[in-house]
């Protein structure tokens, strides 16, 4: 997926699920579109309720349309967790390895990608703090450094790599200030795609401006919450006697397709 839209000048729209309903609602936006689309969890989602519970829930969806779905772990803290998610059947793993110091991260990114190679699984790494929370993560801002980009990707045969460029995770108090120049940078050394996480709140120009500079795939997470719970308050408050889940459920379902069809088409992977 993340060759292709490297060649071609656009990124693929990955999302984080927390339910079927989210699920559903992001494999039939791509389909609508028919666009690839990566669904994917995070170590905390994954505690909830399981890794083997959510990944049925993506397989099923999956299953369920046409058009390429990966099956995304987002944030893998821990080499355990990460082949947890390479044994149940994920497509891809990420493993963050970017609250270590470089060695450190070069060592456990490196161990992930061995372990995954044989079976042509791909490995995104981290290099570079994204600021802000995600889930039970929390990080300070941390700027990738081009050089260290390169030296990190070489060693460490990552597939793909998360930077640093003034993005965060969750809301944004004001708007940030994204360094696209030193993403360009980093697009100059190192060949690999690489990916912007912490793009919920983002105008469209920014996402497409990072995505010009060379990023090729990028992860919304915080908008998708938001336009799913806005959707049940709405039922909720507009009818407060409904006690059918799938009442307000299905709204909240459809708050997030109309919103993963908007993002879409902002990365640019529709056909």
């Amino acid at each position: 997926m993340l060759l292709d839209a490297q060649k071609n000048g656009y990124a693929v729209a990955a999302f984080n699920i927390e339910n079927m309903e989210m699920a559903q609602a992001v494999t039939r936006g791509a389909e609508k579109l028919g666009a690839p689309v990566i669904l994917q969890t995070t170590p905390s989602t994954l505690r909830y309720a399981g890794l083997h519970y959510y990944y049925a829930i993506a397989k099923a969806a999956a299953e369920s349309v046409s058009v390429p779905v990966a099956i995304h772990l987002d944030h893998g803290d821990s080499f355990e967790l990460a082949m947890q998610a390479f044994r149940q059947g994920y497509t891809s793993i990420m493993i963050d390895g970017s609250q270590k110091v470089f060695e450190e991260n070069i060592s456990i990114t490196k161990r992930v990608v061995d372990a995954c190679k044989s079976s042509g699984i791909p490995v995104e790494a981290e290099l570079g703090r994204v600021g802000g929370k995600e889930d039970d993560l929390v990080s300070e801002e941390g700027y990738t450094l081009p050089g260290e980009a390169s030296e990190f990707a070489e060693r460490t045969g990552a597939n793909t790599l998360a930077v640093g460029i003034g993005t965060a995770h969750g809301i944004y108090k004001r708007e940030p200030k994204l360094d696209v120049e030193r993403l360009a940078a980093i697009r100059r050394l190192v060949s690999i795609p690489l990916v912007l996480h912490g793009a919920s709140g983002l105008s469209d120009k920014a996402v497409r401006e990072c995505i010009r500079c060379g990023i090729c795939k990028v992860n919304f997470a915080t908008e998708l919450r938001i336009a799913f719970s806005n959707g049940v308050k709405q039922v909720l408050k507009e009818t407060p006697d409904v006690f059918d889940p799938k009442k307000y459920l299905a709204t909240g379902r459809e708050a997030v397709e109309r919103l993963v069809e908007e993002k879409i088409l902002v990365c640019g992977c529709n056909k």
